[in-house]
């Protein structure tokens, strides 16, 4: 006789239940993990354990480099994954080929901005990373000093837009003094935040886009969770549509 199915909800009864979980058991919600157990995750997922959200959309909102490596089409072109001075040794070529100078980089786990450098080239990137001043991993990217940078609140049928502007930092998070605007997005612009989230299986997301001097829009960062200062939705509004985001999710599983 088959067994019913287990919904987990908290992490404490996920650690004491892990090893007698099976496949189609479900865990719902974002789980509180240190970086040192995150293989948690594709252990889940290979025994069929399902979770929402997704575990592939947990790491990459865990991970800035996993994404430049997950989401690399929709990225500015010549964005880089650096794991190793190996790495900025053949961007080094690429960049100056393609006669990039400034760029800037992005620490894997930071957030709110703090993780966001500029430097003259890559070169001098080499130089500090090379001395031990900069910690592996982190992004490579070509700076784009005339960018616009939009936040889109994705949940469900619910998009929310908005400009964020800095005029006296390149950083242009609220957090660091940038202000905001609501804005109307494209319909190549939902394309593409579409496209994101269906390639990183994100059943809702925060969205960086990134629109640059020509008008072109790419992606620059995205994640499950976020701030929403700048946005209309209220705090309550927010977690009331991402519960029922989980909710529907679940109950198609257990149909």
């Amino acid at each position: 006789m088959s067994r019913e199915k287990i919904v987990i909800r908290d992490n404490a009864t996920l650690r004491a239940q892990y090893n007698s979980l099976q496949a189609g058991d479900v865990v719902l919600g974002r789980l509180r993990l240190r970086e040192s157990e995150e293989p948690i995750l594709l252990d889940l997922t290979a025994r069929g354990v399902h979770l929402i959200p997704s575990g592939l959309s947990q790491l990459a909102s865990r991970s800035k480099t996993f994404q430049a490596a997950l989401f690399s089409r929709f990225m500015l072109p010549h964005t880089k994954q650096i794991h190793a001075l190996h790495d900025l040794i053949e961007a080094i070529p690429d960049y100056r080929k393609n006669s990039i100078t400034e760029v800037i980089t992005k620490l894997d786990r930071k957030n709110a901005g703090m993780g966001v450098h500029l430097w003259r080239s890559v070169e001098e990137v080499f130089n500090h990373a090379s001395l031990g001043n900069l910690p592996f991993p982190f992004v490579l990217q070509p700076f784009e000093p005339d960018c616009r940078d939009i936040r889109v609140v994705f949940l469900g049928d619910y998009i929310e837009a908005y400009w964020r502007h800095n005029p006296y930092s390149f950083r242009n998070n609220l957090h660091q003094g940038g202000q905001s605007k609501p804005c109307e997005l494209t319909k190549e612009q939902i394309k593409l935040c579409r496209q994101v989230m269906e390639r990183g299986q994100f059943p809702y997301g925060h969205i960086d886009l990134l629109i640059n001097e020509e008008g072109r829009c790419f992606l620059g960062e995205i994640n499950l969770r976020g701030g929403i200062k700048g946005a209309k939705i209220s705090q309550e509004k927010y977690l009331e549509k991402m519960e029922a985001i989980h909710q529907l999710l679940l109950t198609q599983l257990m149909d």
